[in-house]
């Protein structure tokens, strides 16, 4: 398998990862009303992409160039306010934890299990498995950058019955920025954890509270 083959195979949906039980806060935006259609869908991927998805994207960048997982995994805490999404954000690292390790087995991967039984952040994991399958760090931003705009696409598709084609098109809209984000997640990575952003989108943190009281919804977060 080559290494962007690789890439493929963690970037798809079908990775059992845990990702398609969370819709990444579109649900609670679709209850608010912020997101009604594609035009709205495309507003809330674009502003998650810039904020909580290039945060991530760094992170994960970080951790395949094989810096230090337990600072990488202080650092996602410290962007996380939200203890909603602190969980949530471990409980898809422990789930992509199993997943990685099956298919790519890895002493690195052992050793950040080991270090957090619970989970780790899901960024941190997700740029281990990357190294693990021999991709490089900007290949792991990328992997972030589409899943930070691809879950929400296909929540919204559940949520609103949209048109999946017209949620296709926002993604290939977006194309561009998930490139820039990727680029300049990367480029920060490389730099070191000191220089990583903290981009943050409050309202996504505000909502994720709101979204766990909720006694009946259809996605985890």
């Amino acid at each position: 398998m080559t290494s962007r083959s690789a890439l493929l195979v963690l970037a798809d949906g079908r990775f059992p990862a845990g990702g398609h039980a969370h819709s990444g806060g579109a649900e609670a935006a679709v209850r608010a009303g912020r997101v009604k259609d594609a035009a709205g869908l495309e507003s809330f991927c674009r502003g998650r992409l810039h904020t909580t998805g290039l945060t991530s994207a760094a992170l994960a960048a970080a951790a395949a160039y094989g810096l230090d997982p337990a600072a990488l995994d202080a650092a996602a805490d410290a962007r996380t306010p939200s203890p909603a999404l602190r969980a949530v954000a471990r409980r898809l690292g422990r789930q992509l934890m199993r997943a990685a390790r099956a298919t790519w087995p890895s002493p690195r991967l052992d050793a950040l299990a080991a270090m957090y039984p619970r989970g780790a952040h899901q960024p941190v994991v997700l740029g281990t498995a990357a190294l693990a399958a021999g991709l490089d760090a900007e290949d792991a931003a990328y992997c972030v950058a589409y899943e930070t705009v691809g879950g929400p696409a296909t929540a919204v598709v559940r949520l609103l019955g949209l048109d999946p084609y017209q949620a296709t098109a926002v993604l290939a809209r977006l194309v561009p920025e998930m490139d820039q984000v990727a680029e300049r997640a990367a480029a920060a990575a490389r730099q070191g954890i000191d220089a990583l952003p903290a981009a943050s989108a409050p309202l996504l943190d505000l909502t994720a509270e709101q979204h766990a009281a909720w006694p009946v919804r259809l996605f985890a977060s």
